[in-house]
């Protein structure tokens, strides 16, 4: 729609590229070593408990859980790939997987891996978003245990048999990491939304003054709400 010159397009995009959200990145626990995010998506991740040395539930509950690739160094010459998951519907949730090269190469001896270091983060990439495009037959499953260790197992179905790809160990991070990444997630939020009503309210004073009756209009729209992706 357009009255004056202004578009409801128009005006989302005035009001998104306002916001200048990169100063955010600096307020970030997870860059505070050096580390810059590789790769930044909700996952659906099976999650699974163990109790001591049971197995684990044979079926775990579906979630969408934030994974964040941080590479410490350049991108083709890494000197540690750091994994961290978080999850919207729990706070308190937060794990992370790290390696430097030596720690790699065990990994790659145990599971008898055909790429190096360097291409680490990329696997990991490239199976996380087989979970997202291909649910079916690509699955990431996370076993949790009381002790705060946990493994994350890519696993392929193959219709006849499913084929483990890769597995990762898991910590739980420390009560004072948790509390940082929970200080940081709020003030992000109250910052945009600070920032959000500020430009509002001058979107707002323009077009009473270009269209009032546009204005109006806006005003008794119903707020369009995007829904959280979940996985069912």
């Amino acid at each position: 729609m357009e009255r004056d010159g202004i578009t409801d397009d128009g005006l989302a995009n005035s009001l998104e590229k306002s916001l200048d959200l990169s100063s955010f990145d600096e307020m970030d626990p997870s860059l505070a070593e050096g580390h810059h995010i590789f790769y930044e998506r909700e996952v659906p991740f099976e999650l699974r408990s163990a109790e001591g040395a049971e197995a684990p539930q044979e079926v775990g509950a579906l979630e969408a859980i934030k994974v964040k690739i941080l590479i410490h160094g350049e991108d083709s010459n890494p000197t540690s790939v750091r994994v961290e998951l978080s999850s919207e519907s729990n706070l308190f949730f937060y794990y992370y997987h790290e390696l430097d090269e030596a720690g790699f190469r065990h990994l790659q001896e145990g599971q008898k891996l055909m790429v190096d270091f360097a291409e680490y983060a990329a696997v990991l990439l490239r199976m996380l978003n087989h979970c997202i495009k291909e649910p079916h037959s690509h699955l990431a499953v996370f076993v949790m245990h009381r002790d705060g260790t946990a493994r994350l197992d890519f696993i392929q179905n193959m219709e006849y048999k499913f084929v483990e790809l890769l597995s990762c160990n898991f910590q739980a991070c420390t009560e004072e990491s948790v509390r940082q990444q929970i200080t940081y997630r709020y003030n992000v939020v109250k910052s945009r939304l600070a920032l959000m009503q500020a430009r509002l309210a001058d979107v707002n004073a323009l077009v009473k003054i270009k269209n009032p009756s546009l204005l109006l209009q806006l005003q008794r729209a119903p707020p369009r709400v995007t829904a959280q992706r979940r996985f069912a």
